[in-house]
């Protein structure tokens, strides 16, 4: 019975490792990585999600897409003792790629919804790119509003506090970052992480609560 024991605890543990969200156990098939996160980036044109994308995986392996609205980048990092790949998807913002960019919401396990804090117009565009997210995405996914280039202070017309309430008018977290002077662009990716890691991989027990990312 004893061994009957271990050998169940064994197979949960094994359960634990498993490729749940679509990574693959670091000793399995060769693989460096533990898991696979599939991000999304949406916002409208010209609010800097490339700029973004482009800060953060300068070391990444790039594939352009452009052609067809969709750019990704990889980039894997260390998180909890786990060796993370971070799949990282750039929509276009145009209407005109709309159709070909909401067929990436389905896999996405973490969507950015990022704006730009020196155009207003693109923030109140927020409340469209949310509908879609609840059209398109998995009903759980993670999101994120990005509240981007907050370096700008002299041309900033969207106040840190709207963006903070707006996100929690949604529920959802919130950071302002500047991809020009690297401010919290480490910190969005790894929040992000960190909100996939426990509710996919590893999940905070009932009665328990998660310690969200600064």
């Amino acid at each position: 019975q004893q061994q009957q024991q271990q050998h169940q605890q064994q197979q949960q543990q094994q359960q634990n490792k498993a490729p749940l969200i679509e990574g693959i156990p670091r000793n399995s098939n060769g693989a460096d990585y533990d898991y696979l996160f599939k991000l999304l980036l949406v916002g409208d044109s010209c609010v800097g999600k490339q700029e973004l994308l482009l800060r953060f995986t300068e070391d990444g392996f790039p594939s352009h897409f452009t052609t067809i609205g969709i750019d990704f980048k990889i980039k894997t990092i260390d998180f909890e003792d786990q060796r993370i790949k971070l799949q990282i998807w750039d929509t276009a913002g145009q209407e005109r790629f709309r159709t070909i960019t909401t067929a990436y919401y389905r896999g996405a396990m973490g969507i950015l919804v990022v704006y730009d804090v020196t155009d207003e117009q693109s923030f109140q565009n927020i409340k469209n790119w949310m509908n879609n997210i609840q059209q398109h995405a998995t009903e759980n996914v993670d999101v994120i509003l990005v509240g981007h280039r907050c370096h700008d202070v002299e041309n900033k017309v969207v106040e840190t506090e709207r963006g903070r309430e707006l996100a929690e008018e949604y529920g959802r977290q919130f950071i302002e970052v500047s991809s020009r002077n690297n401010i919290n662009v480490d910190e969005v990716f790894m929040m992000m992480t960190k909100l996939i890691y426990e509710r996919l991989v590893h999940p905070v027990p009932i009665g328990k609560s998660i310690k969200k990312a600064v």
